[in-house]
C-alpha cells in the first residue's frame, strides 16, 4: 500500500499576552510565574486567589506579571482572567520541557513546571522568574536516579530564578553540587544559609550573599556579559514570622516519606503528593507557609527586574 503524505497544520507559536509583549517592546521589567504551582502546588479555592495575589505583588514593586501555561496547544507567557481560571479550575497535565512538544502537538491543555517555565520565558525573553523552590536530587538517587528536570534546564537556560531554596523533601547538599557542577550561581539574597523552603535554613551554606536588588541585578548582568549560559538562582528564605515550626516540620516529613514509600509514588507525581501531605495534615499551616514565600518571592523578583530594567 503507498504511503500517502496528509498535511498536518503546524501549531501555535509561542503566544505572548498583550501586556507583556508591550512591557518587553519597552525595555519595562516582566517576571514569570509558573502554573504548576496553581494547578497542582495549591488546593481551590486558595490556588485562584494566590493567581491574582501574586501578580498584585509584581505589578505592586512596578514589574509585569507573565504567568506561563500551555493551553489548547498554545504555549502563553502571560494570562488573562479567564485563563487563569482555567488554569486553577481545570484537569491540566503537568508539564516539564520534555512534555511541552508533546502537549503543543496534542492541542492539550498544561501547567508548566520550573523546568518548562525557565524555558518558555526565556524564548519569550523574560529573564526573571519567581517561585516557590526549586526541584532538585530526590532522596535515594543513587538508587532511583530521580533528578529533576530543573535543575538541567537551569544550567542551559539563561533565567534569573527567585526561590525559597529547595524543598525539604529533596536531597539538599546533592543538589547543591550538582548546580555547581553545572555552573549554575546560587546566592543568598540576605541570607547566608540556603533555605530550605518552609524552614529558613536547610543546614547548608550558600556559596555568595547579596542584600539588595541592586547587587542581584548587577551580578545578572556581570553573569550574561561574561558570556555564561546558565541560569542563576537567588534564594530568599521564607519570612521570618511565616516558617513552618520545625517540629511540625520534621514529623510531616516523615510521615509523608513513609506514605511515598507505602504507595509507591515516584518521579514527578512526588511532589504534589508530599505538599497535599503537608498542606492537610498542618491544620493549614504549611498552606500559610507556602503562599508567603511564593508572595515574597514574586515581590523580590520584581524589584530586581525592575533594577536590571533601570
Amino acid at each position: 500500500m503507498p504511503h500517502v503524505s496528509v498535511p498536518v497544520s503546524p501549531p501555535a507559536p509561542l503566544v505572548l499576552s498583550d501586556e507583556v509583549a508591550a512591557a518587553l517592546a519597552d525595555g519595562r521589567a516582566v517576571v514569570a510565574l509558573e502554573s504548576t504551582i496553581l494547578a497542582h502546588g495549591l488546593p481551590a479555592p486558595q490556588n485562584r486567589a494566590a493567581a491574582d495575589d501574586l501578580e498584585a505583588a509584581v505589578r505592586a514593586h512596578g514589574a509585569v506579571p507573565a504567568t506561563v501555561a500551555v493551553l489548547d496547544g498554545v504555549p502563553r507567557v502571560g494570562l488573562t482572567a479567564a485563563e487563569l481560571d482555567r488554569v486553577c479550575d481545570g484537569d491540566l497535565v503537568k508539564l516539564s520541557v520534555r512534555d511541552l512538544g508533546v502537549a503543543v502537538g496534542l492541542g492539550r491543555d498544561g501547567a508548566t513546571t520550573v523546568a518548562a517555565t525557565a524555558a518558555l520565558a526565556h524564548a519569550a525573553g523574560v529573564a526573571l522568574f519567581a517561585t516557590g523552590g526549586l526541584g532538585g536530587v530526590h532522596r535515594g538517587a543513587r538508587e532511583t536516579w530521580d533528578v529533576s528536570a530543573d535543575l538541567a534546564a537551569l544550567a542551559g537556560t539563561g533565567v534569573f530564578v527567585v526561590c525559597s531554596g529547595v524543598k525539604s523533601i529533596l536531597d539538599v547538599p546533592a543538589t547543591l553540587e550538582v548546580l555547581e557542577t553545572e555552573s549554575v550561581p546560587v546566592l543568598g539574597y540576605g541570607t547566608d544559609a540556603f533555605p530550605g523552603f518552609y524552614r529558613r535554613d536547610s543546614g547548608h551554606p550558600v556559596p555568595w550573599r547579596i542584600d539588595s536588588p541592586a547587587e542581584a541585578a548587577a551580578v545578572w548582568r556581570a553573569h550574561r556579559a561574561l558570556g555564561n549560559a546558565a541560569g542563576a538562582v537567588l534564594a530568599q528564605p521564607v519570612p521570618e514570622a511565616d516558617e513552618l515550626d520545625a517540629g511540625l516540620h520534621d514529623r510531616l516529613l516523615a510521615e509523608g516519606m513513609a506514605l511515598l514509600a507505602e504507595r509507591g509514588i515516584v518521579g514527578k507525581d512526588v511532589t504534589p503528593a508530599l505538599l497535599e501531605h503537608f498542606h492537610s495534615s498542618s491544620g493549614g499551616a504549611s498552606l500559610r507557609t507556602n503562599l508567603a514565600l511564593v508572595r515574597a518571592n514574586a515581590e523580590l523578583a520584581a524589584q530586581v527586574a525592575v533594577a536590571l530594567a533601570a
